[in-house]
């Protein structure tokens, strides 16, 4: 199983605020920074998902999912500029959406959306490292992130809503009435949507190659060489802190 060390996710962590500095505005960016503080233990820590041949199921998996998501966007966005699309989005409403996207696997304002798999069964069976928190209410993920940012008073551009829910593209039903309809009126006004939707398969099928790769033996192709202790403390140290915030 693929594994982040603590100075990785770490390193994650002040990357992606390097990001908001670089591409948020000043008139948003306080209450955002509230946000990251309010939820920087957990989001560090939060996986992307919860089945261990999806993608980056693991702590720290959901902060290096969004950078991968950011950064094939903002490559994706120069291949459709390059090749004619209209781009009528700015780079921040491009970020912001990629950047949030996924907001809603972080839980609510009390609690996380995932819970640790306590079923023998399901995890030796169905590779379920994670199940969805039963204390939360239901929401659909796109759906949790707009409320969160509505909470903290976070403005959200049209575009930018619009990316936020639509970047699961057609894997999500919703999302049916505003990418598949017959009127051109209702047609989307903008490519960003779909950039979005390819930036986050891409992420997607790039991190299960990863774990892929990092379940084959010395009988495959790669060999894991052993942890040094120093390695060894950091995982240990990291299983702790993932024992503290998600309590079985």
């Amino acid at each position: 199983m693929k594994k982040l060390t603590a100075e990785q996710m770490q390193l994650n962590w002040e990357s992606l605020m390097d990001i908001i500095e670089k591409y948020i505005g000043d008139d948003r960016k306080e209450n955002l920074l509230k946000m990251y503080e309010d939820f920087e233990e957990r989001m560090i820590m939060s996986p992307a998902s919860g089945k261990e041949h999806f993608h980056n199921a693991m702590p720290g998996g959901y902060v290096e999912h969004i950078l991968h998501v950011i950064k094939f966007s903002l490559q994706l966005y120069k291949l459709w500029e390059k090749n004619g699309a209209e781009i009528n989005f700015t780079d921040e409403e491009l970020v912001f959406a990629a950047m949030h996207h996924d907001l809603g696997k972080v839980g609510d304002l009390e609690h996380t959306y995932y819970a640790p798999q306590d079923s023998d069964w399901h995890r030796m069976n169905r590779g379920e490292i994670y199940k969805q928190n039963p204390d939360i209410q239901y929401m659909k993920v796109p759906d949790r992130a707009l409320w969160l940012l509505q909470h903290y008073s976070v403005k959200v551009t049209d575009k930018e809503y619009i990316g936020i829910k639509l970047t699961d593209g057609l894997y999500d039903e919703a999302n049916k009435s505003y990418l598949i309809n017959y009127n051109p009126d209702w047609e989307l006004r903008s490519n960003m949507p779909y950039i979005l939707h390819q930036a986050d398969m891409m992420a997607t099928h790039i991190e299960y190659d990863q774990w892929k790769r990092s379940n084959q033996t010395s009988n495959g192709v790669i060999t894991k060489a052993p942890k040094t202790k120093e390695e060894q403390k950091n995982v240990d140290n990291l299983k702790s802190k993932f024992d503290e915030l998600f309590p079985a």
